[in-house]
């Protein structure tokens, strides 16, 4: 996909209802999206993620990085983690997010999935320290991936690909009524990095 593509719409909603989902499309040039992918990969203090299923600790192959502005707790999986503080490469990267998504934000949930086998299974972003239907604004660098949404009621799938550098906002009352999650894919062998910049309201 070519960037500034006049195919993408980032006034289009990809939800057919109950929510508002636009994707951007790359908003890096090529350059630049190659530039940060290799900064994030080596800069980012990756971790195996953590979740408590049925009682029992679970460890991922998929890595994690939480930053914001202040030390932040937030919980999800019932594994509480406190940020790190913002680097100089994610302020860049965040200030070009805000600028395109009209939005602001104060952390950002970081993914690096090493290649297709790893993914995200349904769920929607609906923690109580997120802002109630706040926006949330996905960044991708590395493979193009498959992302899809299902309605929690008609089970209505929108499926859509997340290009290198593209930027994907979901807002309004879209985690309410929307699951989504990241397949797993057997075409895809190298590395993708997704940043997730939200809004924190109730800091522990």
């Amino acid at each position: 996909m070519d960037l500034f593509s006049p195919q993408v719409d980032p006034n289009e909603n990809w939800l057919p209802k109950d929510g508002i989902v636009h994707y951007h499309g790359p908003i890096f040039s090529e350059k630049e999206s190659n530039n940060y992918y290799e900064a994030l990969l080596k800069d980012i203090a990756w971790a195996p993620d953590q979740a408590l299923i049925f009682g029992k600790l679970i460890t991922t192959k998929r890595e994690v990085a939480w930053y914001a502005e202040k030390a932040y707790s937030y919980t999800y999986s019932k594994i509480t983690k406190t940020a790190l503080v913002w680097t100089p490469l994610l302020l860049e990267i965040k200030e070009t997010v805000e600028k395109a998504s009209g939005e602001t934000y104060n952390a950002c949930l970081l993914n690096l999935y090493h290649n297709g086998s790893e993914g995200m299974a349904w769920h929607s972003d609906g923690e109580k320290d997120l802002k109630k239907n706040g926006v949330i604004a996905s960044v991708s660098f590395g493979a193009e991936r498959r992302f899809a949404f299902k309605h929690k009621e008609d089970k209505t799938v929108v499926n859509m690909p997340l290009a290198h550098g593209s930027l994907l906002v979901m807002k309004d009352i879209t985690q309410s009524h929307w699951l989504h999650r990241l397949p797993p894919t057997k075409k895809v062998q190298s590395p993708r990095i997704n940043l997730t910049f939200r809004t924190i309201v109730r800091p522990q």
